[in-house]
């Protein structure tokens, strides 16, 4: 609650939360909606709701002037009531949504003044009622977490819950997920679902629901018309291609990453062009890349078996090579490392991997070599530092994510703890998560 003294200045002006106000301070005027005080915030801060749907904190002090322009809504800051069921037209193609949390199911907390993962994937459908045109949705809340707190074991039940609605006869699944980790579950269902016969889209939002600039609406519209009308049978997240509500990329899960922290097109393809762009208004869905699995009458596979012990490292300048002692004696199967460069580690005197590196080879635990530089292609035989890598037996990933390759060996090892058998499939394209040719064009978007 805000302090007595605030309290009794919002009576005596008649303003209560909830109401659309005109606050003026020192020459200077806000309008918005009152909202509930954090619990952590100041008592003698009024916090205001904005058109732009950002919130900002305002310090009462005498001079400040209240007028209340009217009631917006009483129920701010309390209890929901439940929503009544949506009623979808059954002649309409079915799609699945599964909900797992995140930003995108997310909403104000007024005791803290950040977001937490609340909305379910009912909610989701509730308010994005564009939906109702498009399909007969289908909901399942397999969890409710951001996904910094995602897992393995996580991935594993959003892959089973995938393929028990796809097997059921859908059209299509949208997976609700937090941005965070979005990529790195985008590549183990890839890996996970075998004769995908369907699209498979991961959709996030880098606002939270609740919010002016919440860019769910577009981003689970574009993913439902990419879902129900598109040929692809790939999973692909789908998010805003550009900062303007006019289009999303549909963007294969295993070339896939985020490339900022806030921005609203934070999601970007690497080594190869967007399968598609899917245009928000018009609904119209352009192929970009030709190169992708299409529909079929199959049924939907779960390969899972993945091991958790794999460690990814990145290189930088004075890294301590008893990391890798560190991984070996924890007892962890599987390591790779996010080079510098082409495929660089350091080779020099105390520094040097090199020891640790073939120690660990030699102790059966695979070593894959990535980039840092996420486009282009890592070589072994190029310079002689990476040549020396490669006599230790290392498995350079070309052109592989150090994400995708991180989730790739976890899956890999969980089929095969055998070397031989390890390298050839690391270097086999399962998810095409290796790019045959590299696209240059990548590289702009």
């Amino acid at each position: 609650m805000y302090s007595e003294q605030v309290q009794s200045f919002l009576k005596k002006n008649r303003v209560e939360i909830g109401d659309e106000i005109k606050l003026i301070k020192n020459k200077n005027f806000y309008e918005g909606i009152l909202m509930p005080r954090i619990e952590l915030g100041d008592k003698n801060c009024l916090v205001l709701k904005l058109k732009n749907g950002y919130n900002i904190g305002i310090k009462f002090e005498k001079n400040v002037k209240i007028k209340k322009i009217k009631t917006v809504n009483k129920n701010v800051g309390k209890k929901e009531k439940e929503v009544k069921e949506v009623i979808f037209d059954k002649k309409l193609p079915v799609i699945s949504i599964i909900g797992t949390g995140g930003t995108i199911a997310s909403k104000i907390d007024y005791k803290t003044g950040g977001v937490y993962a609340s909305f379910s994937a009912k909610d989701i459908v509730i308010k994005v009622p564009e939906l109702k045109e498009m399909a007969n949705i289908k909901v399942e809340q397999v969890m409710n977490i951001m996904s910094e707190d995602m897992t393995p074991e996580g991935w594993k039940e959003i892959a089973r819950a995938v393929a028990k609605e796809i097997n059921s006869g859908v059209r299509g699944v949208i997976v609700i997920h937090g941005t965070d980790t979005l990529h790195y579950t985008a590549a183990a269902l890839s890996f996970m679902l075998k004769d995908l016969c369907c699209p498979v889209a991961l959709v996030g939002s880098q606002r939270s629901s609740d919010r002016g600039s919440s860019d769910t609406v577009m981003n689970v519209t574009c993913a439902a018309n990419f879902v129900v009308n598109s040929d692809v049978a790939e999973v692909c997240t789908v998010m805003h291609g550009s900062m303007e509500d006019n289009y999303c990329f549909a963007i294969r899960g295993t070339k896939v990453r985020k490339m900022h922290t806030s921005r609203r097109d934070a999601f970007r393809p690497m080594d190869e062009l967007p399968i598609a762009k899917i245009h928000w208004k018009d609904k119209k869905i352009e192929i970009l890349n030709e190169n992708y699995n299409k529909r079929s009458e199959k049924k939907v596979k779960v390969n899972d078996k993945i091991e958790q012990k794999v460690a990814l490292i990145k290189i930088y300048p004075g890294i301590d090579p008893n990391i890798i002692d560190f991984y070996i004696d924890k007892g962890y199967h599987g390591i790779v490392i996010e080079a510098t460069g082409i495929g660089h580690t350091p080779t020099l005197g105390k520094f040097s991997l090199l020891p640790k590196i073939e120690k660990a080879v030699r102790s059966g635990i695979p070593v894959v070599i990535t980039s840092q530089c996420l486009y282009g292609r890592t070589h072994p035989t190029i310079y002689r530092n990476t040549r020396e890598l490669l006599s230790r037996g290392v498995i350079y990933a070309e052109d592989m994510l150090p994400e995708t390759a991180y989730v790739k060996l976890s899956w890999v090892l969980g089929q095969t703890k055998e070397m031989g058998k390890i390298k050839e499939m690391m270097l086999t394209n399962y998810a095409g998560e290796i790019t045959e040719r590299i696209d240059p064009r990548a590289f702009l978007f």
